[in-house]
C-alpha cells in the first residue's frame, strides 16, 4: 500500500509538472518569474503543497499553480528583502514571527490594532504579509504556522476586510499546506458579520481551522510560556526593529550560567576551556586519553576503571541520522533526544562534521537560552574535522518539545584567526546569503533503557581502539532502544 500511494504520488508529481509546461508555460513564458517555474521542476514538496490541498485532482492544482505564479511574480516575492519594506512598517510591529503553539508550530502574529484601513499602504503591507511567509517557507520547508490574529482594543478604522481577505488567499492559494489553524483573539461583537464572510472564503475545507478565542480559551492551544500579559501569559518578548525578529533564537547559557554578550560568552568558553569541566562530559581528545590510560595504568582496578568510563560517558547518546549540509554535515538531523526525569539521561549530543576545505565558524541558538547550557556554543571547525556540542537542561528546568536550537555556520578565510574577538568580528561582517542555517526540535523520551554496562564492558574490550570506534559501537547498542524515531 505504502509502494502504491508513493508511485501514484509520483505519477500526480509528473502530470502536474509535464501539463503545467505544455498547457501554461509554452505559450507565455513571461507570465511567471523563471525561478519559480524552475523550481517547480525541482521541488517535490512544492508541487505536492498544491496537489495535496486540492485533493490530487491535477486541474484544480493546475489553475492554483497558474493564480499563485502569477501573484508571485507581480508581488515580485523572490526578490523580497528586509529593504523592500518601509522602516516605519517594521518598526510598529503589527506582523512578525515569534513563539510555537502547542503542537510546536511557527506562530505568526497579526497584531490588527496597529493597522489603519489606508489604500496608499496596502501594497506594503502585503508585501510584508509574502516577506515574513516567503522567508518562513525558505527556512521551514513545508512545516505548518499558526496565525495568531489578534484583535484586541482592535476599533473600527482598524477593520479592514481587503487586508483580511488577502491574508486568507496566502494561505488558500500562494502557500497551500501552511496553515495549522488561525486563532482569533478577542474579536469585537461588531465583527460577527464580517467574520461570516470571511468563513465563505476560507471554503468549507479550511473553515475549521478557525479557533475563536478570549482569555480564558487561548491556552488550549498556546501555553502561558509563549503568550504576552494580555493575554493572560508570561512571556517577556517585546517586539522591537532593528534587528529584524529572526526566529526567537538567543545565545544560551554558557557553562557557568547566563552571560552579558556573545563577546563574553566566547570569551569565557576560550578560558574555561583549559579549566575544571563542569559539565559531566567528555571531549574526542579526552575520551581518547580516558581509554589509553585504561591500557597503561596497571594498579588501578578493572571496577574504577569501569566506572571512570561510566561516569564520563554515559550520558551521551550518539545521534545516528545526519543533515547533509554545505558546510556542516550535522547529526542529528532533525531533533534532539532528550531523556525524561525518570530516566536520568537529561544531557544530549550535537556532532559537527566540517565537509569544507576551510575552516567553518559556527555558532548555536535556541528559543529557550535561559533553559540550556551549550558548550562549545559558538567556536569553528577545521577542515574534515568534527565538534561535539554537549547540550543540557540549566536548574532542573523541563525541556519542552517547543523549544528549538539553530545552528549557524559560514566558512572562514585561511588567514582568518579563530578567537574570541576574531569571531565576534567575522560574525558582524559575514554576509547572511553565506550563512548556513540548522534547525533542530527538541524531544523528550519518555523511557530509557539502562547502557552503562553495555558501554562499560565495550570500553575495557576495546581499549586500543579509537573514540569514535567506541562511539559506534555504543550507537549500535542504542539503535533499538531510545534512538527509535517514534
Amino acid at each position: 500500500m505504502t509502494e502504491y500511494h508513493a508511485q501514484n504520488k509520483a505519477k500526480l508529481i509528473s502530470e502536474t509538472r509535464r501539463r503545467f509546461e505544455a498547457e501554461y508555460v509554452t505559450d507565455k513564458p513571461d507570465k511567471y518569474d523563471p525561478r519559480d517555474v524552475e523550481r517547480l521542476q525541482q521541488d517535490d514538496n512544492w508541487v505536492e503543497s498544491y496537489l495535496v490541498w486540492r485533493h490530487n485532482i491535477v486541474d484544480e492544482a493546475l489553475k492554483m499553480l497558474d493564480e499563485s505564479f502569477q501573484w508571485r511574480k507581480e508581488m515580485c516575492v523572490n526578490d523580497l528583502t528586509e529593504s523592500s519594506i518601509p522602516r516605519w512598517l517594521l518598526e510598529i510591529g503589527g506582523i512578525y514571527l515569534h513563539g510555537y503553539d502547542k503542537e510546536g508550530n511557527k506562530l505568526f502574529w497579526i497584531r490588527v490594532k496597529y493597522h489603519v484601513k489606508d489604500h496608499k499602504t496596502m501594497l506594503d503591507k502585503k508585501k510584508l504579509i509574502a516577506f515574513w511567509l516567503e522567508r518562513y517557507a525558505k527556512r521551514e520547508n513545508g512545516k505548518p504556522i499558526t496565525v495568531m490574529l489578534d484583535l484586541s482594543e482592535t476599533g473600527i478604522n482598524s477593520i479592514d476586510m481587503d487586508f483580511v481577505r488577502f491574508i486568507i488567499n496566502c494561505f488558500k492559494v500562494y502557500y497551500p499546506k501552511y496553515l495549522s489553524k488561525m486563532v482569533i483573539f478577542d474579536m469585537p461583537w461588531i465583527m460577527n458579520a464580517a467574520f461570516k464572510i470571511v468563513k465563505s472564503w476560507l471554503g468549507p475545507e479550511a473553515v475549521s481551522l478557525l479557533k475563536f478565542t478570549s482569555k480564558s480559551d487561548i491556552q488550549d492551544y498556546v501555553s502561558v510560556e509563549y503568550l504576552p500579559p494580555h493575554m493572560g501569559g508570561t512571556d517577556p518578548f517585546k517586539y522591537s526593529y532593528p534587528p529584524l525578529v529572526d526566529d526567537d533564537f538567543q545565545t544560551p547559557l554558557c557553562e557557568n550560567g547566563p552571560i552579558a554578550s556573545e563577546d563574553e560568552a566566547s570569551s569565557k568558553e576560550d578560558l574555561e576551556s583549559d579549566g575544571k569541566e563542569t559539565l559531566e562530559t567528555v571531549s574526542n581528545e579526552e575520551q581518547t586519553t580516558l581509554l589509553k590510560k585504561i591500557n597503561l595504568t596497571e594498579h588501578t582496578s578493572k571496577a574504577e576503571e569501569n566506572e571512570k568510563v561510566d561516569s564520563k560517558m554515559k550520558a551521551f547518546k550518539k545521534p545516528l541520522s545526519v543533515f547533509k549540509g554545505p558546510l556542516l554535515h550535522i547529526s542529528p538531523a532533525e531533533e534532539l533526544y532528550f531523556g525524561s526525569t525518570e530516566s536520568g539521561e537529561k544531557k544530549t549530543l550535537i556532532v559537527l562534521t566540517n565537509v569544507t576545505k576551510n575552516i567553518v565558524a559556527f555558532k548555536v541558538r535556541t528559543t529557550a537560552p535561559e533553559k540550556y547550557r551549550v558548550k562549545p556554543s559558538n567556536s569553528s571547525c577545521d577542515p574534515g574535522a568534527s565538534v561535539d556540542i554537549v547540550v543540557s537542561p540549566h536548574g532542573g528546568l523541563t525541556v519542552s518539545a517547543q523549544d528549538r536550537f539553530l545552528i549557524m555556520a559560514a566558512e572562514m578565510e585561511q588567514s582568518s584567526g579563530t578567537g574570541p574577538a576574531e569571531l565576534t568580528q567575522f560574525w558582524k561582517e559575514v554576509p547572511r546569503n553565506k550563512v548556513m542555517e540548522h534547525r533542530l526540535r527538541c524531544h523528550i523520551v519518555e523511557s530509557s533503557k539502562p547502557t552503562t554496562l553495555t558501554l562499560k564492558d565495550s570500553a575495557l574490550a576495546m581499549s586500543d581502539k579509537t573514540s569514535e570506534d567506541l562511539y559506534l559501537q555504543f550507537a549500535n547498542s542504542r539503535r533499538e532502544s531510545d534512538f527509535s524515531t517514534p
